[in-house]
């Protein structure tokens, strides 16, 4: 089984850049995707339909803005938007699908912005997702991805230093994935690839891309007692179409059937 999650930064100026011609090819068994910025009737999808995906669609009230998406191949047995609590759930940033075995959340987590303007927010954000995940994996295990808008560690980015005291490198921000993995869930794509250089998300100023000067901000995290399952991780970084580049989980004997 094979599950990507993508920061698309807008679907629609996505779709014929690499992102259709990624999913056509690869035909991954979940798609999730991040900044949408549209609407499912704004977005012509006949294509993905005729490749057989379910389709979960949770766009922001401000139209043009955030949202996020989940294709599957396989219907889930429940699905939800949000994560149940006013103050989030106008953004459009949280999606959870219900399999047999486990419970799939894609997030598209709030930028602290320039100067940290939106740091209380963010921390606020980061307290209360934890606990919406933590909940789910009371009852089945979860494995949840996205743009979490934050490089955990030195090695997740080129300039450490010069990005200290930035939104994405904060202390705040990074203790805030520090408690994820204290909750018990796995950084799967480190738990594979330990080298440095491996990056999610470029600038696109100054030929970044090209020259690699890069963060790893979207993630994979699979909850442990799922891990024995997870046979891969990977970043696709040959893939264009977006200032992000998906990130890929494999996953062998494991039942999404509902």
């Amino acid at each position: 089984m094979k599950l990507i999650s993508w920061n698309v930064n807008g679907i629609r100026a996505a779709m014929d850049k690499g992102f259709r011609q990624y999913v056509e090819t690869d035909q991954p068994d979940v798609v999730c995707l991040q900044e949408v910025k549209a609407q499912r009737e704004q977005v012509d999808l006949g294509w993905a339909d005729d490749l057989g995906y379910y389709q979960i669609w949770n766009p922001a009230q401000k139209k043009g803005y955030s949202g996020t998406s989940i294709w599957c191949k396989t219907k889930p047995k429940k699905e939800v938007l949000g994560i149940g609590i006013d103050d989030h759930d106008t953004e459009g940033r949280v999606i959870t699908a219900t399999f047999e075995d486990f419970h799939l959340v894609t997030v598209y987590t709030p930028n602290a912005q320039r100067g940290l303007a939106r740091l209380d927010y963010r921390q606020q954000w980061d307290a209360d997702f934890l606990s919406y995940v933590q909940n789910l994996n009371r009852r089945k295990p979860v494995i949840f991805c996205g743009d979490v808008n934050c490089a955990h560690q030195e090695i997740d980015l080129a300039n450490p230093k010069a990005n200290r005291k930035n939104a994405g490198f904060s202390d705040e921000e990074r203790q805030g994935l520090d408690r994820i993995v204290e909750a018990g869930f796995v950084d799967s794509f480190r738990h594979f690839d330990s080298s440095p250089g491996q990056y999610s998300w470029w600038t696109y100023r100054s030929g970044a891309r090209e020259r690699n000067i890069g963060w790893r901000l979207d993630y994979f995290w699979v909850a442990k007692k799922l891990m024995p399952r997870v046979t891969g991780a990977t970043i696709r970084q040959d893939i264009h179409g977006s200032d992000h580049c998906p990130v890929e989980l494999t996953i062998g004997d494991a039942t999404v059937s509902a």
